[in-house]
């Protein structure tokens, strides 16, 4: 599931926060059964440090840390 979706979270969370990553800084992940008369599912909920990245030797329209367009 990470394989495949992994990439469109990324995405995702660049959408959201600007460039960068969720890192396994403080992370913490929880699976719990979802009851269901014609099946059981899986919920997984995973939660991280947002990190962005850092521009070594910025120059121009290039920024210093993780840049969100407005």
């Amino acid at each position: 599931m990470v394989i495949v979706n992994g990439p469109a979270w990324k995405a995702l969370i660049a959408a959201e926060f600007g460039d960068g990553i969720m890192s396994a800084i403080d992370f913490d992940m929880v699976m719990q059964r979802i009851s269901n008369p014609k099946g059981d599912g899986v919920q997984i909920t995973m939660s991280g440090k947002f990190l962005p990245y850092k521009y070594y030797g910025a120059t121009g329209n290039v920024p210093e840390y993780g840049f969100k367009e407005g």
